[in-house]
């Protein structure tokens, strides 16, 4: 019998200094069983990052031919493929032809690692790749709770997150953008 996902609800107030974006968001996630709390917020935080319409979380990791998160328009066309963590180029490079816009978001301990050996490659796929400072997810992530309210602040390359648990902060750095 499989292990069912763990449900949480998040309402956040996004303030995007960056895109001069301000909106109340309300979050209704699905933690995969054999998801931890760090990849969950990041995937939270991915989000808020690139709120827009129509942008969702999609089956993710019960799906293998879906993003983490992406943005489909009316006509069922891809407009944003968000993928989680160290993914490898094949999928990358399948997935490109098929969106307007794919990023990568890593966020853990072996990100460094994973982009020094596939940095050349995937360079070529115009895609933008980001990387979360993986403290600062583990710390975003020791807030986590089932229900949460709570504010995000993005400015530059940082994210101040206020909960009730207590403040964190989240910095990032662009390891490529396209163009």
């Amino acid at each position: 019998m499989a292990i069912k996902p763990t449900i949480y609800k998040f309402n956040i107030s996004v303030s995007d200094m960056n895109r001069n974006f301000f909106d109340e968001v309300n979050l209704t996630i699905a933690k995969h069983a054999s998801e931890n709390a760090e990849r969950l917020m990041a995937r939270v935080l991915a989000y808020c990052l690139n709120v827009e319409e129509f942008l969702t979380f999609s089956k993710g990791l019960d799906d293998a031919d879906e993003p983490a998160i992406w943005a489909k328009s009316l006509d069922d066309r891809t407009l944003l493929w968000i993928e989680m963590g160290e993914p490898n180029y094949e999928r990358l490079k399948k997935a490109r032809p098929i969106t307007e816009r794919l990023k990568v978001y890593s966020f853990n301990s072996k990100s460094d690692v994973w982009w020094e050996q596939s940095a050349s490659n995937f360079t070529k796929l115009d895609i933008e790749y980001v990387q979360f400072d993986y403290a600062d997810i583990q710390t975003f992530a020791s807030l986590l709770e089932r229900g949460m309210n709570f504010s995000i602040t993005i400015s530059e390359q940082s994210a101040f997150i206020a909960t009730a648990q207590g403040e964190c902060e989240v910095h990032w750095k662009i390891l490529h953008q396209p163009g």
